[in-house]
């Protein structure tokens, strides 16, 4: 009797562990496309060409490698729409004597993996997910030896000496675990500055693409353009450019943002990882070996390997060590709904309609913009932090909830009161101003604070912070801007609230006084 190995969506990696072991003449290989998955948010139409097409592409290549599949197209008329509905389909046809899978990735896709022994009556064997460096038991022990106060670099500093990455004799490269303070450096044009390939859809993409355009009509975004690889060789062809061409200047320029320029000096590369096409590790081990061959300098490759064994690990482990209620945390008590321009772009405020334009159109946009203009701008404003989570997860073609949901709540919301983050990330135009060349592109005035053309972000700086005092200022990271507000007159106070009134009382138009 077979052994049934159902393959998730993000588990696109030819070595999953629940395949380890096992014997392509005894098992079955079930691959299902289905409409709990497609629909639970409103995704992306990229987003969801790119994780069907990835799909169907590692179907093709696990049967060319000698396995058996049985695989699900989403517009199968006999489609039961759920996993656990196709799951029960596939025990009827090929009657296995046990089901092994890897891991969920999110609690629920978890619990419902739970539930398969009981509904189906045979073993049910769940595998760790080994292309991860912490197991959740690893990330549990280290969070709770830290008395409730976690800090990432600590965290980071262990998978670091884990891996042997950027270790000499046992001591940090350099002589120092964190370049950070070297790489907040802003760009200018450049003619010659590298892009990222662009793949043409082949055949079944194409196929993809109209099922998306035909099923999905209402979800965000737009289909135009697509180009994203599918294949885990065109990813590593796409890897091979970002090291060859923008890892030596990423670090000094990957916070910086351009006026038309969507990836600058980043990889693009998260999506492949996160859906499983490329190996975490190993792309931390071939940026390491740039800067020991000279090629990549220290900062820019600690950067790099920091965003993945540091922060992508870290938000992982945040998610599965807090729990399935760490959604509904809101330590601000936020409850504005988002502007109805997070969906169009439609913005006067040039920086937001940069980075949500490009969001719509592409599925992409780097940290930065997501935590400095989307995410800041929503945190200023007091949007509820449960409908930008969802909101980040819908618009983004490498979100998943394992490490969208604390990136969003946690570090960019501050939904979790300090636990992922030490303070809010947020700030005036003046830090859009420094990082990017927005604001000389925008009809709001960044050096004003109050006036009809003042840029929004000042106002709403300062009247966040006096919102939230009582539970802010106490705070030692934001003593320094509480000391500034308390050197405000009250007359400057007062106009400085009344701004920030006016334009959250005008969030969804976009004239004078409000967008």
């Amino acid at each position: 009797m077979p052994v049934l190995v159902p393959i998730l969506g993000d588990q696109l990696s030819p070595d999953i562990s629940a395949l380890h072991g096992a014997d392509p003449a005894t098992t079955v290989v079930l691959m299902v496309e289905v409409a709990d998955e497609t629909t639970y948010v409103r995704h992306h139409k990229q987003k969801l060409a790119f994780i069907l097409s990835a799909m169907r592409h590692h179907a093709a290549a696990l049967r060319e490698a000698g396995w058996r599949l049985d695989y699900v197209a989403l517009d199968d008329p006999d489609n039961s729409g759920s996993f656990t509905g196709e799951v029960a389909r596939a025990i009827t046809r090929h009657a296995p004597d046990r089901i092994c899978v890897t891991e969920a990735g999110e609690w629920r896709v978890a619990a419902m993996l739970d539930q398969w022994q009981t509904l189906f009556g045979i073993p049910v064997k769940v595998r760790p997910d080994t292309r991860f460096l912490a197991g959740h038991a690893e990330f549990a022990d280290w969070a709770d030896r830290q008395k409730g106060r976690l800090v990432m670099e600590g965290f980071y500093r262990r998978m670091r000496e884990k891996t042997g990455l950027l270790l000499d004799n046992g001591k940090p490269a350099g002589g120092r675990w964190n370049f950070d303070k070297e790489n907040r450096k802003p760009a200018k044009g450049d003619l010659f500055m590298p892009q990222p390939l662009a793949f043409a859809p082949d055949a079944i993409t194409a196929e993809v693409l109209d099922l998306v355009a035909r099923r999905f009509p209402d979800h965000p975004g737009s289909l135009d353009g697509f180009d994203w690889a599918v294949t885990a060789a065109d990813a590593e062809r796409q890897a091979d450019v970002f090291f060859a061409q923008a890892l030596p200047l990423f670090g000094d320029f990957e916070d910086a943002m351009l006026t038309g320029e969507r990836h600058l000096w980043h990889s693009i590369l998260s999506p492949y990882i996160n859906a499983g096409l490329l190996d975490p590790l190993d792309l931390c081990r071939r940026a390491e070996a740039e800067y020991r061959a000279g090629r990549a300098p220290l900062n820019s490759v600690e950067g790099y390997i920091r965003q993945i064994i540091g922060w992508r690990e870290y938000m992982r482990g945040i998610y599965w060590w807090t729990g399935p209620d760490y959604v509904r945390r809101n330590y601000l008590e936020h409850t504005r709904n988002l502007p109805s321009w997070y969906w169009t772009g439609d913005t006067d405020a040039h920086c937001l309609k940069e980075a949500i334009g490009q969001t719509l159109a592409t599925a992409h946009a780097h940290h930065i913009q997501r935590l400095m203009v989307t995410g800041n701008f929503a945190l200023l404003i007091g949007a509820d932090p449960a409908q930008v989570h969802q909101w980040y997860l819908e618009v983004y073609i490498d979100a998943y909830e394992w490490v969208e949901l604390p990136n969003t709540l946690g570090m960019s919301q501050y939904g979790d009161g300090g636990l992922l983050g030490t303070k809010p990330y947020i700030s005036s135009g003046a830090y859009i101003t420094r990082m990017s060349d927005y604001c000389g592109k925008c009809r709001y005035d960044v050096t004003k604070r109050v006036g009809e053309d003042a840029c929004p972000f000042n106002a709403l700086y300062w009247d966040f912070l006096a919102r939230h005092e009582d539970k802010l200022r106490p705070n030692p990271r934001l003593r320094m801007p509480y000391r500034t507000w308390d050197r405000f007159s009250p007359a400057a106070r007062q106009a400085t609230r009344a701004q920030a009134a006016a334009f959250l009382d005008n969030l969804d138009a976009r004239g004078p006084g409000g967008y």
